[in-house]
């Protein structure tokens, strides 16, 4: 059996690790789990896709998530560096999905995703301090985008793939969603529990655009 077949449940153990942790009163496993899930989606994406034009900037998208995730392992000093290593991600992200389908050719999906982020920001916004708004407002722009665009491709060339992307861009947006909630509008303790079950399935359902090799 290839060991490709052992990764799906590798990550789904340590992700489960990462996310009882704390609630074992053993929050240092945190700092070895939460970046092992991300690296064994990293794993999950590595062998596929070959020669996919969008293949190396999801393997960046990946590597700038992994960045994200140490930065946050200290929530209050490493918020701005995570939000920009997500924002980073988020760019690659979007920059591979347009390799495929033109950026917005499909613009209802940009229109939906829009009015959500707006609905999100509005209601996060008297939470948001001075300092970090400017930085929120580009990162939700960001996402979004990333987002729409993953379903402009679901919407365009309706395949199984593209869906799951879709899927996964959905998801991103409820995990930052839930995250935002926890940190501006919180502390809300089953917002912090949905984040990581969304963030890695996301990254799991985007890693998994990248076809399988034949």
């Amino acid at each position: 059996m290839p060991a490709s077949r052992f990764l799906p449940w590798l990550a789904l153990a340590s992700g489960l690790l990462a996310i009882v942790a704390p609630w074992l009163g053993q929050p240092a496993l945190l700092f070895v789990f939460k970046p092992l899930t991300t690296v064994l989606i990293l794993a999950h994406a590595w062998p596929r896709g070959l020669g996919m034009a969008g293949r190396p900037w999801i393997l960046a998208g990946l590597l700038a998530s992994l960045a994200g995730d140490v930065a946050l392992l200290w929530p209050q000093q490493g918020f701005l560096p995570g939000l920009v290593s997500f924002l980073l991600a988020h760019l690659c992200y979007l920059w591979a999905f347009t390799r495929v389908q033109r950026f917005a050719a499909w613009p209802w999906a940009f229109l939906g995703y829009g009015l959500l982020a707006g609905l999100i920001l509005g209601r996060l916004w008297p939470g948001v301090p001075a300092a970090l708004q400017a930085p929120v407002v580009v990162y939700v722009l960001c996402l979004s985008a990333m987002a729409a665009q993953s379903l402009v491709l679901a919407k365009l060339s309706s395949t199984p793939a593209n869906r799951v992307l879709a899927l996964g861009g959905l998801l991103f947006v409820i995990s930052d969603a839930c995250l935002a909630t926890n940190k501006f509008a919180g502390p809300e303790p089953l917002a912090a529990l949905a984040v990581l079950p969304t963030y890695w399935a996301a990254q799991w359902c985007i890693a998994s655009w990248l076809p399988r090799r034949a």
